[in-house]
């Protein structure tokens, strides 16, 4: 399994820096939840650490990949292969089933559309899905179509799954439904979660909280990582 590593990194968009020289070393495994202030750059440096944005200057080294010196075109590779995604708002596809929104990562690596399904079928049976499988996204409560995208970004057993916010569209009670949903599979698994969210109750579900401010990391904790908050 890669660490994953941000050294020094900084960014703007046309005006003062959002990042202002950030520093973070995260071990196979972790389960990081990045915490801050509307503004201070936690989503910023979640899209940095993923390679959907680069840093003006620093570095974000995946394992011996330098994330942030790849073309577009071997970050969306790394993308797909390593790492999964899960949005506040699921970003499902409304015209497919929930097996196929599932299916779909692993279609576009290559594998067979029918084996594909399979898996699918087998990951959503794994968050409490197994018979709403042929439901499309409009057919389907908040709290199950965020289980599907969950589902979506564990296939392929990414190395890093990093999510923006994924309860926040959610009441507190299914919300911290999703969260264990998460935190059993990624633990189960081994995979590195590395979350943004505003609720202290949805971070204490992680083992290591980091307070951005103003840019700059502010606090970095260990947590007990059982949804009670420290």
């Amino acid at each position: 399994m890669r660490h994953l590593e941000i050294n020094d990194i900084t960014k703007s968009f046309a005006g003062p820096e959002v990042l202002r020289g950030i520093s973070l070393s995260i071990a196979p495994g972790e389960s990081v939840a990045i915490m801050g202030p509307s503004g201070s750059g936690k989503s910023t440096l979640l899209h940095c650490m993923s390679g959907v944005l680069v840093p003006d200057r620093g570095t974000v080294r995946h394992g011996e990949d330098v994330v942030s010196s790849l073309n577009d075109t071997h970050r969306s590779q790394l993308r797909l292969h390593r790492f999964g995604f899960v949005f506040q708002d699921g970003q499902l596809l409304p015209e497919l089933t929930a097996r196929d929104n599932v299916a779909l990562p692993e279609i576009l690596r290559g594998k067979p559309r029918r084996a594909a399904q399979k898996a699918a079928s087998e990951m959503l049976a794994r968050v409490g899905l197994g018979e709403l499988t042929g439901r499309r996204p409009g057919q389907l409560s908040g709290g199950q179509a965020q289980r599907v995208a969950i589902a979506r970004a564990l296939m392929g057993n990414p190395d890093v799954i990093f999510a923006d916010e994924p309860t926040g569209a959610l009441d507190q009670a299914t919300g911290h439904e999703v969260m264990q949903h998460i935190v059993s599979l990624v633990g189960s698994l081994g995979t590195t979660y590395v979350m943004v969210t505003h609720d202290p109750t949805v971070a204490a579900w992680c083992s290591r909280r980091i307070e951005i401010r103003d840019g700059l990391v502010h606090d970095d904790r260990q947590l007990a990582g059982t949804g009670e908050k420290r």
